[in-house]
């Protein structure tokens, strides 16, 4: 069962708690949300422009990964990264050609694996580090706090695209 509330996690400094939180359940209801779909729902094109379930989780995988590198290692993906994760992160053609053919467990299984990694990375972690701050190469400033609400932003976002797959899936039938 989904819990609805914003609670303070055990383990966690209190806002990095209450993130943790909020991360879990942007979490839970995505994986309620894509149950039970099988391999050619989560391959499913509405149209040649769109993105496939599949590769929307693999999407939300990948945002989480890049994140980790960035806010806990302090750098940018390296050229290896980059080359596994390219469709990921593009999307568009190169997703619907490079994800596909790949069971529901496959994409939950990454998910999991990433965070699992994310919630150990945080939990050593003071919540002064959630305010860390750097800039982009044009001078804008961001801190860790937002990287980790984005990781939130981009899932909940790309849910949303699922359950229009999901109902123009269901129209298709």
């Amino acid at each position: 069962m989904i819990d609805y509330r914003i609670k303070h996690m055990k383990g966690y400094d209190e806002k990095i708690g209450n993130l943790v939180s909020m991360l879990s359940h942007a979490r839970s209801v995505t994986l309620k949300d894509v149950a039970g779909l099988t391999q050619k729902e989560l391959d499913f094109l509405p149209d040649e422009n769109s993105n496939s379930i599949g590769a929307l989780l693999k999407h939300i995988a990948f945002v989480e990964y890049v994140h980790q590198i960035i806010t806990f290692e302090n750098r940018d993906l390296n050229e290896k990264e980059l080359l596994k994760w390219a469709a990921a992160y593009e999307l568009g053609e190169k997703a619907r050609n490079e994800i596909n053919n790949h069971p529901l467990e496959f994409y939950l299984e990454e998910l999991s694996a990433i965070r699992e990694k994310t919630l150990k990375l945080l939990a050593p972690k003071q919540d002064r580090w959630l305010y860390d701050e750097g800039k982009w190469s044009n001078g804008v400033p961001f801190n860790n706090y937002w990287f980790w609400y984005h990781v939130m932003e981009d899932e909940i976002s790309h849910r949303g695209q699922i359950r229009v797959i999901k109902k123009q899936l269901a129209a298709h039938r």
